[in-house]
């Protein structure tokens, strides 16, 4: 059971920060944090394929290739969650991060909008292995959130954004980020 640390509305969307585990997440989609290969095998992609099951990484594969900052879409398998959004976030040193992970994360609201979704739950992108700094990855990821629902032209089916952290050294900065909305 995910413990809620911080919740806002913003523009009528529900944004909330919360301690648990992403893979049990009831949300229409949960969002991986994924290589450009699509190959979940460690960290959070390979506890996703773990409790989902095999089909995740075998609709990955006929995916294929994603380049960074973008994002695909698979079934979630056993999961709760009926859909995976995979995310291909930056890896720290490869130039140009932050605005690959503005994209990523703009591509993965984008596609959940698109699906029709009203809820997702999203990780830390790039923060685990892939070393992004914590508190820069905090600000983009919610920056980026506000900023997509703010401009968005029509109205979203989106009604709750989850940011879904297991890393105690990143929970406080998403708190801190989302304390800087101003609630509807």
């Amino acid at each position: 059971m995910d413990e809620v640390l911080k919740q806002v509305s913003y523009k009528g969307i529900a944004l909330k920060v919360s301690r648990g585990d992403l893979t049990e997440s009831g949300a229409d989609a949960i969002v991986n944090a994924a290589n450009s290969y699509l190959q979940h095998g460690g960290g959070v992609a390979g506890a996703i394929v773990r409790k989902g099951g095999a089909v995740i990484q075998e609709e990955s594969n006929s995916i294929g290739y994603v380049p960074v900052g973008g994002a695909a879409l698979t079934s979630g398998g056993k999961l709760k969650a009926r859909h995976v959004i995979h995310a291909v976030g930056p890896m720290w040193g490869e130039g140009d991060e932050e605005n690959k992970l503005k994209k990523a994360v703009h591509n993965v609201l984008d596609l959940a909008a698109a699906q029709g979704f009203s809820s997702i739950s999203m990780p830390a992108i790039s923060a685990g292995i892939f070393g992004f700094p914590k508190d820069r990855c905090a600000r983009i990821i919610v920056e980026e959130t506000a900023g997509f629902i703010a401009h968005g032209s029509a109205p979203l089916p989106l009604k709750e954004i989850e940011f879904c952290l297991m890393d105690e050294g990143i929970i406080g900065f998403f708190v801190a980020e989302l304390s800087k909305l101003n609630e509807d």
